[in-house]
């Protein structure tokens, strides 16, 4: 009905400016050509009476000249006539014009002043009138002097009467023209649209509300004018029911599940959102290497985040990892497509190994990767250095690990991809340029700068343009997200979005969303009968005496802080000497990049600053510092997490940093105190932590003391709040927010 109205109201509109522009066009016509006939008209009498008015004027025949007058001021649609002298004085005029007129009407006095004719519309008596005036000159003598005016009143309401008549005629015809057209439209939507339409909605609503419960593959309304959306609706009939049963397969899927996201669940919302589709994940570390040991072949985790977090994730989805085989024993291991089924003790997705040589190795990861862009993407005044010789090697690696999916690929239609970090920023366009149809992100762990500072790289273009081969692109915080497209602007021509954070370029459209990385919080839940128990075991174990424990995990990096740490440990005893032969740190450090100089540097000061430190506190079986270097697995690591009173993340610099996370969800008992650097990542969810500034060694002693002797309810409220946010924005809903944005573009 309403929708009959509007174009009633419409078609009603349309008719009535279409008619009333032509009225006013043809009425203007008719008033100007009636207009021009009452001119026409006024002139030829004028011109007629003139010379009799003239004679009669200059003889002095008042008389006659009256008569002439009245004579002619009574004919039809005239008015009256009224002779005036050279000063304006009326001379004669006819009855109607001596009870209406006391003076010279202005055009008379124009005419005269002027010696010209003058006309014009005036009103007497409310009543139309044309006042045509022509100056009267003498025949008497030859100069011909002006000796009055002879002026005609014509009765002009007739002008009036005809137009209106016009009017209320083109207003009868819009009536009856609109009539005619709304009933014949209303006729044919009805018949051709509102009715089909309408019996549509009424079978889409009897299919919503489960009526119809096998949608047939056709719907039921014909005629040619809906022909098209009658093919787009069965078309759309059929998407929605297979959205609908797959809702309602996730609908009974969560019905089941509480509201945190497990491996369970991912595993579940991957089958329902990707059917039978692979997840395909490329790193350059790989999250299981084999390593000889003797005689004999061992399995061991690469130390660092990425695999922290990815591992679990391609656990739950049993897809396939392509990563750089970097263990001694891995070409061993692998069948002849170099792919091995990890991890070994529950084999649950397929790990693909990318061999490379030393020349490789030496250029794309030490040199380009981590001489170059690991330097350039952290804040911590270390030079970056950027050789030609790297860059093509990077280059070509990225290559070999792209040619490396794209084999994996090649039966899979539309694949998901899942770029990781710095080392593989060519392979999105890489990848895009042989499969458009692949849906790839790119996510990016470490720190993203301004682009005054990546603008340093001399192949920051490329890099870019490299990544923006993604479809998606993930940083760990919107500050890097507004980095990284503040730097798109900068260098490539492009079409920044701001509102959605997209990236237009040549085609192709790239999203950039902040996916604040974490960890598998049931991986860290294992419960501890007797904290107290353990923690006198590992302190027996250590070999030392202590009542304070504290820990740090880190790969051995300038970018992790370690040196300020123990600094601000040795400021710490200083201050506060009650602590002396109480207060004990343990340091897990893991060997990283020792053939980068940078790094043998970090490793050989860390160790001398621990002597040096350990030197001057110790005493008897007391060291201040424990510095454990070398691998260690998690199961070494956990329970010192679960009995440490306070936890050190001192990065100078860091994308993220998982080991605060990894702390958090340690501690079932809801108890120590995490201490973290606001230059890490983490920092900006990890509100309840401790927050210090590492390059301020003062900051660092009182944040360890105020660790220690802060009340055991604060310690828990804080802590409760932390393991609440990891527990609920855990690993699996990181992956399951990257993906749906992923498959969702």
């Amino acid at each position: 009905m309403k929708l009959t109205f509007r174009l009633i109201l419409s078609l009603f509109i349309g008719i009535t400016l279409v008619v009333a522009v032509f009225s006013l066009i043809q009425i203007n016509d008719e008033k100007n050509s009636l207009q021009a006939d009452i001119e026409r008209r006024s002139i030829i009498l004028a011109e007629s009476l003139r010379e009799s008015v003239v004679t009669l004027v200059e003889t002095g025949q008042t008389e006659r000249l009256s008569r002439l007058v009245e004579k002619f001021g009574n004919r039809e649609r005239l008015k009256g006539v009224a002779v005036f002298d050279a000063s304006g004085h009326v001379i004669s005029s006819n009855s109607f014009l001596k009870s209406h007129i006391s003076k010279a009407p202005v055009e008379v006095i124009n005419a005269l002043a002027e010696k010209s004719p003058k006309s014009k519309f005036i009103k007497i008596d409310r009543e139309r009138i044309y006042l045509y005036v022509i100056p009267i000159f003498s025949d008497v003598f030859e100069e011909k002097p002006l000796i009055g005016a002879l002026a005609l009143f014509q009765d002009a309401s007739y002008i009036d009467i005809r137009l209106k008549e016009m009017w209320k005629q083109n207003m009868l015809r819009l009536l009856a023209l609109t009539i005619s057209i709304v009933a014949i439209s209303v006729l044919v939507i009805k018949w051709n649209i509102t009715g089909p339409v309408a019996r549509m909605a009424e079978w889409l609503k009897e299919l919503r509300t489960g009526k119809i419960k096998n949608p047939p593959s056709y719907v039921p309304v014909k005629g040619d004018v809906l022909a098209p959306l009658v093919n787009e609706v069965t078309n759309l009939i059929k998407t929605l029911s297979m959205i609908k049963a797959k809702a309602e397969e996730e609908e009974r899927f969560k019905a089941v599940t509480d509201s945190l996201w497990t491996a369970e669940r991912l595993k579940e919302f991957i089958r329902i959102e990707l059917g039978d589709k692979k997840l395909f994940l490329l790193s350059n570390r790989e999250p299981y290497m084999h390593i000889k040991e003797g005689e004999n072949i061992k399995c061991v985790v690469p130390a660092g985040g990425l695999v922290t977090a990815l591992d679990p994730v391609m656990k739950a989805c049993d897809g396939v990892w392509i990563a750089h085989g970097a263990g001694d024993a891995d070409r061993e291991v692998v069948d002849r497509e170099d792919k091995i089924r990890v991890p070994p003790e529950k084999p649950s997705y397929t790990l693909k190994r990318v061999w490379l040589t030393k020349e490789e190795e030496k250029k794309y990861y030490y040199g380009f990767s981590n001489e170059g862009l690991w330097p350039l993407c952290h804040i911590t005044y270390v030079r970056p250095v950027f050789r030609k010789e790297d860059w093509i090697e990077y280059q070509r690696v990225n290559e070999k690990f792209a040619n490396a999916l794209l084999d994996e690929i090649k039966d899979e239609d539309s694949p998901l991809v899942l770029v990781q970090d710095y080392h593989l920023a060519l392979v999105p366009l890489l990848i895009k340029q042989k499969r458009p149809d692949a849906k790839i992100a790119l996510f990016w762990h470490i720190p993203w700068p301004n682009p005054e500072v990546f603008g340093i790289c001399p192949w920051a273009r490329e890099i870019l343009i490299g990544m923006l081969g993604a479809d998606l692109i993930g940083f760990h915080i919107q500050f890097y997200c507004n980095n990284f497209l503040d730097t798109v602007d900068r260098f490539l021509e492009s079409k920044i979005d701001w509102e959605h954070f997209s990236i237009e370029r040549r085609g192709q459209i790239t999203t950039v969303k902040p996916f604040p990385i974490s960890v598998s919080f049931e991986d860290f839940s294992d419960n501890v009968e007797n904290k107290a128990k353990l923690k006198v075991k590992l302190i027996k174990e250590l070999g030392i005496k202590a009542e304070y424990i504290g820990v740090g995990v880190d790969r051995i990096d300038y970018t992790k802080g370690i040196l300020e740490r123990f600094l601000g440990i040795e400021r710490f005893l200083e201050k506060y000497p009650q602590f002396i032969g109480k207060f004990s740190f343990v340091q897990f450090g893991s060997p990283s990049r020792t053939h980068i100089k940078q790094y043998r540097e970090i490793m050989d000061a860390v160790e001398e600053v621990a002597d040096r430190i350990n030197w001057k506190f110790q005493s008897n079986n007391y060291k201040p510092i424990v510095f454990l270097k070398g691998y260690h697995p998690h199961s070494k690591i956990i329970p010192f997490y679960k009995i440490a009173d306070l936890c050190m993340v001192t990065s100078l610099h860091d994308g993220m940093n998982l080991v605060a996370k990894e702390f958090i969800a340690s501690r079932e008992d809801e108890s120590g105190v995490l201490i973290l650097s606001q230059f890490a990542g983490a920092s900006r969810e990890l509100k309840d932590a401790v927050i210090i500034n590492p390059y301020d060694i003062e900051s660092i002693a009182d944040a360890i003391y105020d660790a220690l002797t802060m009340d055991e309810d604060e310690k828990m409220e804080r802590m409760r709040k932390m393991r609440s946010f990891i527990q609920e924005r855990n690993i699996y809903r990181w992956t399951r927010d990257l993906i749906a944005s992923l498959v969702r573009l």
